[in-house]
């Protein structure tokens, strides 16, 4: 299910794949394919580093020196979206 940012049901969405890989292993297609314009790994990865380290992000772990390197585990899911409500 896709919901809105007021909780309403938007649209339904099948997941097609899942996959656990490190960090490291995170591929340009995967970083292409996620929509936010990342034209590579590295760009994917400094975005989201710079998430994953944010003050609020840290504070939502409970752990102010919550970090990630090229070991964490990373969960990538690719979905396709069934239908728009």
């Amino acid at each position: 299910m896709v919901i809105d940012s007021h909780g309403s049901q938007v649209g339904i969405v099948e997941t097609t794949e899942v996959r656990v890989v490190t960090l490291s292993e995170v591929d340009e297609q995967h970083a292409r394919d996620e929509g936010e314009g990342y034209t590579t790994v590295s760009e994917w990865r400094l975005a989201h580093e710079e998430f994953w380290h944010s003050k609020e992000m840290r504070e939502a772990m409970n752990d102010s020196m919550f970090s990630v390197d090229d070991d964490t585990l990373v969960i990538l899911e690719r979905f396709r979206l069934v239908s728009v409500v």
